[in-house]
């Protein structure tokens, strides 16, 4: 009787843990743009707390699906939703950091940081009006190359980005054909070029396929050793994508509580700023009072705790200004 009592209380305990640690689970899902940064963040918050952040990064279009639908905790897009799309879906969002987009090149014989494109040159490569390496357009950007005459080879997102909605947003800013042809968002009609699915396919893509070019999240980029392409930016300025880069260019954001801090960084007018900024967002179903205030603990932990991992994966964390304004906002939707 003795032994059946402790075998009946071990698999109370057992149960009574198995439930308990399930429920310390948040799952959530979107933008690849941040998946580096908030797998990070989720190690070293479960090594923490004991809670588990289960992110799945299926692009931004998968993630405002999902959040939606209501079969995540919480969904994540690196375009922000307009207000009025927000109120329609009964969400709510804010941006948790900031990142950079560029452009990968894979040229035989020319460097990362080495080569210069400009708005123009991306827009008319994306439209497929430029088709050489060598076109004056390119070698007049870069006069000391020696630029191939090989045809260039276009890769871009085949799935619903956040990353896209970055990249047409700059491209729309900085050349009139792309705004009239094709416009922005996570999801576009292109007009040449290979597709691959996520910042993975697109990179896999560029390196098997020479004299080829994409664009990916910029930790990506690095992580992954893949070559980039340097841009002149509205000031006329040639920068490189980095932290100084993108933080001149997160300092002109007018990222306001008011219209659920609904913003563009891109095409930004600082005099080093990298012109592909852009925020990446967290959405939440408003009805979901209990499950939002377990996703914003682990979001103000992050704030709190994770700048220096974000720098480290070359993200520029929020200022500090921001975070006092989404925590305001927190506490209006969330009792």
């Amino acid at each position: 009787m003795k032994q059946l009592t402790f075998l009946s209380v071990m698999l109370f305990v057992l149960l009574s843990f198995t439930l308990g640690y399930s429920a310390e689970m948040l799952n959530g899902a979107g933008a690849t743009f941040p998946y580096p940064l908030y797998s990070s963040w989720a190690a070293q918050y479960q090594k923490a707390t004991g809670i588990k952040i289960n992110y799945q990064s299926i692009g931004s279009g998968g993630g405002i699906r999902q959040i939606t639908e209501r079969t995540v905790d919480f969904g994540a897009s690196d375009m922000a939703l307009k207000p009025e799309e927000l109120e329609k879906s009964k969400l709510i969002q804010f941006p948790a950091v900031i990142g950079g987009v560029v452009a990968i090149i894979n040229v035989p014989g020319i460097s990362s940081e080495s080569l210069v494109l400009d708005g123009t040159t991306m827009c008319e490569i994306f439209l497929g009006e430029i088709k050489q390496w060598n076109d004056p357009k390119i070698k007049a950007l870069n006069p000391k190359l020696n630029l191939p005459a090989n045809p260039i080879t276009v890769v871009h997102r085949s799935d619903g980005s956040g990353t896209t909605a970055i990249f047409t947003h700059y491209l729309s800013g900085a050349c009139k054909k792309w705004a009239d042809q094709v416009g922005y968002g996570t999801a576009v009609s292109w007009k040449t070029g290979l597709g691959g699915k996520g910042n993975e396919g697109v990179a896999n893509y560029v390196k098997r396929t020479p004299y080829s070019i994409g664009y990916v999240e910029f930790a990506y980029a690095r992580q992954n050793k893949l070559a980039v392409a340097e841009l002149k930016n509205p000031a006329g300025q040639v920068v490189a994508p980095d932290f100084d880069s993108f933080a001149e260019a997160a300092a002109t954001a007018q990222l306001d509580s008011k219209n659920h801090f609904y913003s563009w960084m891109t095409n930004s007018p600082g005099k080093k700023a990298w012109p592909i900024t852009g925020a990446t967002y967290i959405l939440l179903a408003r009805e979901k009072n209990d499950v939002n205030k377990s996703v914003i603990k682990f979001f103000d932990w992050a704030f709190k705790n994770g700048d220096g991992t974000a720098k480290k994966l070359d993200y520029v964390p929020l200022p500090n200004s921001v975070k006092d304004k989404i925590r305001a906002y927190w506490k209006n939707y969330i009792k």
